[in-house]
């Protein structure tokens, strides 16, 4: 049994398991050995489980009943109805499994949505659009909604060469400092300083078992500047960006450029891109490579009670780590798992741009 965080109610540890939206509870409740499913803020939502494949009359899972290509897999953990599923994908792979000490085992791998546009690979052109269209446009060939929240130019031209959909679309979000991510059919796009996939509170000792954090200079920069050609205006273009730019999310705490200033020297990113590009674009460019270069100052992993709404974009308020290291942090990637012999757990990645003290 677990108790989630402040509630006071128990419940199993133990996942509910639906296929195409029926409720197969000895899935769930006798057959399943171990499961993971990992989301990350490059999206493609994965999912393996494993399940006894033995009984009274041999082989369980081998006559495409249950399992099978292509049907959907939802995962819920925690109290009926309480925070939903933690996954829901479609079934991509079917393993065997027969160990030399126990009965056999199927391994059913599973993704989101995101898994049709990783099969797409592509080289065209795109003309006189914004990231918006691209994105409404690639959605439309894949037959999914779309959710957008973000800003950015109007690019002359925009190429995507022998790369993915998937590929392109996780370059397109990072350059306008942007996360992607799929619910059932919907495709998300937002702006990372606008996700918020809700709040959390952790204590260490407490709900938060075991953490580790690293705050490091080797990668932060004083300031990024991006320089080009704006062929509109036959001028050069450098543009920069520096603190301000993720001022906003320091929570008092201080930056990576900062420290570094102070540390050791100031030192400069540049960036020379060859195709032709505007200001408004280099501009836009300059501080989304600033903001992820800042955001990774300081870096943890940890391992908590398994939280279901513990996810991708939510916003975790550590405590008991000491000045340096309480407060706010963003969740980058949460693994939900069960095992027989831990129950479940959520362990996590997470990243902040300050530090305290």
């Amino acid at each position: 049994m677990t108790q989630q965080g402040s509630r006071s109610a128990y419940f199993s540890a133990r996942p509910n398991i639906r296929l195409d939206g029926e409720l197969h509870r000895a899935l769930g409740e006798t057959d399943l050995q171990a499961l993971v499913v990992e989301e990350t803020t490059l999206g493609l939502f994965r999912c393996e489980a494993n399940f006894l494949n033995w009984g009274e009359d041999g082989f369980v899972y081998f006559d495409r009943n249950l399992f099978d290509f292509g049907k959907t897999l939802a995962v819920e953990f925690g109290p009926p109805g309480a925070d939903g599923p933690v996954f829901a994908g479609r079934i991509t792979g079917i393993e065997a499994q027969y160990p030399p000490d126990r009965p056999p085992e199927i391994q059913i791998l599973a993704e989101d949505r995101f898994q049709d546009l990783r099969m797409a690979r592509r080289t065209r052109t795109f003309e006189d659009v914004s990231d918006e269209d691209v994105i409404r446009e690639i959605a439309s060939k894949h037959g999914l909604n779309v959710e957008l929240d973000l800003s950015g130019p109007t690019y002359p031209t925009l190429v995507q060469f022998n790369q993915s959909d998937l590929a392109f679309l996780r370059e397109r979000a990072a350059a306008v400092d942007a996360e992607l991510w799929m619910d059932n059919r919907t495709l998300y796009i937002q702006a990372r300083g606008r996700r918020n996939a809700g709040e959390l509170a952790l204590t260490w000792g407490k709900e938060l078992l075991e953490f580790s954090v690293l705050a490091d200079l080797a990668h932060q920069r004083s300031r990024v500047r991006v320089s080009g050609w704006d062929p509109s205006n036959k001028a050069a273009i450098d543009e920069p960006a520096e603190a301000g730019a993720v001022e906003a999310e320091l929570a008092g705490g201080r930056g990576g450029g900062a420290v570094l200033a102070e540390a050791l020297a100031a030192h400069d990113e540049p960036e020379a891109l060859a195709t032709p590009i505007g200001v408004e674009e280099a501009s836009a460019l300059a501080e989304a490579h600033y903001r992820r270069r800042a955001r990774g100052f300081v870096r943890g992993f940890g391992v908590a009670e398994g939280h279901a709404r513990l996810r991708v974009g939510s916003r975790l308020e550590l405590k008991g780590l000491g000045t340096f290291f309480d407060g706010p942090y963003y969740v980058t990637l949460a693994r939900h798992s069960f095992s027989l012999g831990e129950g479940y757990r959520t362990a996590f990645e997470v990243e902040r741009p300050g530090l305290g003290g």
